[in-house]
């Protein structure tokens, strides 16, 4: 490593503090819990005897949180500095697992677990946007592009803590003969210890940048003054029908396979399903699915650095859409071998995290060149997870009444919408 690198890793002036020591575990924790609520919730829930429809309709709305945070996020810089907020989330969150845990041996279970996740969803939004700015206050620019993969790296880490390591152990010790409701809560009772060790040990790492204040003496009326300028300057934007359009259907291949996947690698084979035990989907999720997705993000990055997202933007929309047609294949061969699937999701989960490359950078290109880059970022992230969201409440329904060959096949339909978006969308040189 260069001196410079060396320099970085070690010691930063501006916070006195080493950023190798908080960014990798600031953004791990900022991951697992949306892991937790968009992944482990459709697992657990399949696994708690819930019925595709509900399962898909309940843990879409988790969403919700997360496409509207834009509009609390002005507010966060009102009450308390970043440090603070990213502190008392996580503890939030810790609360909401115990709570969780608390829920599943119940009988009202489903209503009271679903409610704790909305509450850690609503957390990880906050924590999310606290999270994000304390790392531009705390660090420079150059250590900014500096740390980038690094905590990247991390936030996909936590997808396979929760989509491997988690599922894997609790359908061990279901396999062991502990009750599926028992095996679950103490995963959650572990996820919840987790999240507040976090908070105790970030409570001490975590530098304090002179920048990190509250604005307190901000009115409300004056944020909401310059919340509406951002509204407005964003929806005046040029194209930006078109770019709402792109936000909302690039990825519609995608939302409505990420709701029905694990229910089908867990359904028995009579009802369509792979058959696949709670601790296979662990280890085909979270070892061979993440090593696919993470692979898949580095190579996206290197050829959108080498030759623009303009000349990528079809290769990685076919490659974010046609590994679909690989669950049409499992759904009519209904295949047995864990190295097969697992192999065919570590291809599937390569094009997605190949695709999706493109959709971040695109998402960057449309908020770059103006003073309220931030802001629109903000309002491109909450309509991309309404773009998740809205496919995700019908698809279980959806698969119900169709079976899971013809879903599938019209998920592989709903991929002209991608092809349609790219056709129209405009990038300049």
């Amino acid at each position: 490593m260069p001196a410079s690198g060396l320099k970085r890793l070690l010691l930063n002036k501006q916070t006195r503090s080493c950023p190798a020591s908080w960014i990798p575990s600031l953004y791990l924790i900022e991951g697992l819990p949306n892991a937790v609520v968009a992944t482990l919730s459709v697992i657990l829930l399949k696994d708690m005897g819930v019925n595709n429809a509900e399962v898909a309709l309940f843990t879409s709305l988790l969403y919700l949180p997360w496409v509207i945070k834009p509009f609390w996020a002005p507010f966060v810089d009102i009450l308390m500095t970043k440090r603070r907020w990213i502190l008392l989330m996580q503890a939030a969150m810790g609360a909401g697992m115990t709570l969780v845990a608390v829920a599943l041996p119940g009988p009202d279970f489903l209503k009271l677990s679903l409610a704790a996740f909305w509450g850690v969803a609503f957390c990880s939004a906050t924590h999310d946007i606290a999270a994000d700015g304390f790392y531009m206050l705390a660090l420079t620019q150059k250590d900014q592009a500096f740390y980038v993969g690094i905590r990247s790296t991390f936030y996909r880490l936590a997808n396979l803590a929760a989509s491997g390591g988690v599922v894997y152990l609790a359908g061990r010790m279901i396999r062991n003969g502990l009750s599926v409701s028992s095996a679950w809560s103490t995963m959650f009772v572990g996820l919840s210890a987790f999240f507040f060790l976090s908070a105790l040990y970030h409570s001490f790492i975590l530098p304090r940048p002179t920048a990190d204040v509250s604005h307190g003496k901000q009115t409300v009326g004056g944020i909401v003054k310059d919340f509406g300028t951002t509204l407005v300057t964003f929806f005046t934007k040029p194209d930006i029908g078109v770019a709402i359009a792109f936000m909302l259907l690039y990825r519609l291949p995608e939302a409505l396979l990420g709701k029905m996947v694990q229910p089908f690698l867990k359904d028995p084979v009579e009802y369509g399903g792979l058959g696949l035990t709670t601790e296979q989907i662990g280890i085909a999720n979270g070892t061979f699915g993440v090593i696919g997705i993470v692979a898949g993000g580095i190579v996206g990055g290197i050829c959108i650095s080498c030759y623009g997202l303009r000349r990528m933007l079809w290769p990685m929309a076919l490659s974010l859409t046609l590994p679909s047609a690989f669950y049409c294949y499992l759904a009519i061969a209904q295949p047995q071998s864990l190295w097969l699937i697992s192999g065919g999701l570590l291809v599937e989960q390569f094009g997605y995290g190949f695709g999706f490359t493109a959709y971040m950078m695109y998402l960057i290109y449309f908020c770059s060149n103006t003073s309220y880059s931030t802001s629109h970022y903000a309002f491109c992230t909450g309509i991309m997870a309404l773009g998740l969201m809205l496919p995700g409440i019908i698809a279980g329904k959806l698969q119900e009444s169709v079976g899971y060959i013809d879903f599938f096949a019209l998920v592989m339909a709903s991929c002209l919408a991608t092809f349609a978006v790219c056709a129209i969308v405009k990038i300049d040189k």
